[in-house]
């Protein structure tokens, strides 16, 4: 009987806690993808995008949903081109744009000199990836919690065939 306080301040927490994390759910997210709609060329619902971390940064594949949809790819193809190029300069505008300026991670990478992240782009089939990568610590940590914050924004799709782009994590 001695609990029974504590067990009623447990619940009010974690029915507080519940309450604010359902505030927080679909709306931002679904603010996120109207701005990044407005940013990118391509349609947002042809097409799948994963961010997955490795070891020195991390690789972000756009991908059309349809193989023989030529036009997506192409749209797909000159955006990642035109962010990885950006994002070489060391302009991060179109992140800042989606996401706003206090994005987790994006301002330890705006604070990168132009040869401490590596930004390689490379077409695919299907689509396009940027590989980021550095052998800097402080900056492999601000590319994760960028990562992470992009998966939660926009989510992370399952692609088939998607690890025959890129090794294991260790990349």
């Amino acid at each position: 009987m001695k609990n029974n306080p504590l067990i009623l301040v447990g619940l009010l927490l974690f029915s507080t806690a519940a309450a604010a994390f359902e505030k927080t759910g679909p709306e931002p997210v679904d603010e996120v993808r109207q701005r990044a709609q407005q940013v990118v060329p391509y349609t947002l619902g042809q097409a799948l995008q994963t961010f997955t971390k490795t070891v020195h940064g991390g690789i972000q594949h756009v991908v059309a949903k349809s193989a023989n949809d030529t036009r997506e790819i192409k749209l797909i193809q000159t955006h990642l081109l035109e962010i990885a190029n950006e994002f070489r300069k060391g302009d991060f505008s179109i992140t800042e744009r989606v996401h706003g300026a206090d994005m987790p991670g994006l301002t330890q990478l705006k604070m990168a000199k132009t040869d401490d992240i590596k930004f390689e782009y490379k077409a695919l089939p299907n689509g396009a990836q940027i590989h980021y990568s550095t052998e800097y610590p402080q900056f492999v940590q601000a590319l994760h919690e960028w990562f992470d914050a992009q998966m939660i924004e926009h989510g992370n799709d399952k692609i088939p065939e998607h690890s025959k782009h890129h090794s294991a994590p260790a990349e």
